[in-house]
């Protein structure tokens, strides 16, 4: 999942300097929501690391 941000964050970056304003928008868009989906499912996985799989 962080692999398709950073290929978005790179297309973003590329159509920015190309002058592709809605494109670049678009795929930045699309990076932060994957980004977002990453980082609450990373969250969600270290608390059940910590408690819920915890070996005893």
């Amino acid at each position: 999942m962080l692999k398709w941000t950073a290929i978005f964050l790179v297309i973003s970056i590329i159509a920015a300097l190309f002058g592709f304003t809605d494109i670049a928008e678009g795929a930045s868009s699309i990076a932060k929501v994957i980004f977002s989906i990453f980082i609450t499912l990373m969250v969600i996985t270290f608390v059940l690391g910590m408690t819920l799989f915890r070996k005893k």
